[in-house]
């Protein structure tokens, strides 16, 4: 759940997700990419291409 605050958080102000977004603030300190695949597996590019869709919509 954390993570998904995080994102957020994040898109409140940015209005988009990419996958090299998760290398920088606030990503970095959980752990980054690396921790997000941890917890979305093969999920995660679907997970950050929908909440664009969204977003976008």
């Amino acid at each position: 759940m954390n993570w998904l605050r995080m994102i957020k958080d994040y898109v409140v102000t940015s209005f988009h997700l990419e996958i090299d977004d998760l290398d920088y603030h606030p990503f970095d300190t959980l752990g980054g990419r690396s921790r997000m695949y941890q917890l979305f597996g093969d999920d995660m590019n679907t997970v950050i291409r929908e909440l664009n869709e969204a977003l976008a919509a």
